[in-house]
């Protein structure tokens, strides 16, 4: 990091924050550029768990894949293709020769069923009564049935009294069969290195670093006598953590554990007879200031 591109970063820096003047980011005067070593450790497990339900659909009349047919796989024997590496994703599978048909329990295989509004009548009496509304201490005439306060029909189920049921969607029968979802997750662990920096840890997790080590297999071993004792502790942790978790819910498709040196630049300079400082991190030079001698309150949200 020279000073050119402190100087540099700075500058977009401030030119990006609505409510901080240029003025000072151009004119301030470098005194020291501090180097700093912060490692981040990540190691992320791609693994599939699966879970099996029965669930059920109108019956259309299509082919059944019942019992018949042999006995239904168990969820770990069927094959499927898995989403690529560490990429979350979702699938819902029909379990082959589980499917049976049952008649709608809903409309007990009628297709339809009483219409709750009017209980069948298809018919309903006015809800005023006396065929008269009163609306803002003014008697108006009862616009259903022209204030005659007679029945009038059902708006719910059109005056049939009945409706389609929508369980079975008026199929009259529902296909049952067990459902396999398969699920999955790219579970993260990461860890910093301790480190003397004046401003949140967490940004260092939004930049990206220098690759220095990369190990990825079915399951990697933890790192050993790592010149940073920090890192080689937070890998054996990673990995005991993971590997407990998914032993026995899920299957551990594949592990990938990565170490990358992140660059931190903290950088003190003077202006108008004070001294201040900032941070330059990360491969994109990104900026984090401690305090700004040229900020102005403009009522927008800085960030």
């Amino acid at each position: 990091m020279t000073e050119d591109m402190a100087r540099n970063a700075f500058l977009s820096f401030v030119n990006s924050k609505c409510c901080y003047g240029n003025k000072a980011a151009g004119e301030l005067v470098i005194q020291d550029l501090k180097q700093l070593t912060v490692y981040r450790y990540r190691l992320e497990t791609f693994h599939e768990s699966r879970l099996s339900e029965w669930t059920f659909q109108p019956f259309t009349n299509n082919l059944v894949d019942g019992p018949q047919n042999g006995a239904s796989p168990r969820p770990w024997d069927i094959k499927v293709q898995a989403p690529p590496m560490f990429q979350d994703d979702t699938k819902k599978f029909r379990v082959p020769h589980s499917s049976l048909v049952k008649a709608c329990h809903k409309c007990q295989g009628h297709g339809r069923h009483k219409c709750s509004a009017c209980h069948g009548a298809g018919r309903m009496r006015c809800v005023t009564g006396s065929g008269a509304r009163h609306r803002a201490k003014q008697q108006k005439r009862c616009q259903m049935r022209s204030g005659t306060g007679r029945k009038r029909r059902c708006s719910t189920c059109s005056g049939r009294g009945n409706k389609t049921c929508m369980t079975c969607q008026g199929e009259k029968k529902l296909l049952h069969f067990i459902q396999l979802k398969i699920t999955w997750k790219n579970k993260v662990f990461e860890f910093v290195s301790e480190h003397q920096l004046n401003f949140p840890g967490e940004l260092l997790s939004k930049v990206n670093g220098e690759n220095v080590f990369k190990d990825e297999n079915i399951l990697v071993y933890p790192i050993i006598d790592f010149p940073i004792p920090q890192i080689s502790l937070a890998s054996q942790r990673a990995i005991m953590e993971h590997n407990a978790a998914f032993a026995t819910s899920s299957r551990i498709l594949q592990q990938r554990q990565t170490i990358e040196l992140i660059p931190v630049t903290e950088v003190h300079y003077l202006y108008a007879g004070k001294t201040y400082l900032y941070y330059v991190y990360g491969l994109e030079n990104k900026v984090y200031a401690l305090d700004y001698p040229e900020r102005y309150c403009c009522g927008c949200t800085i960030i």
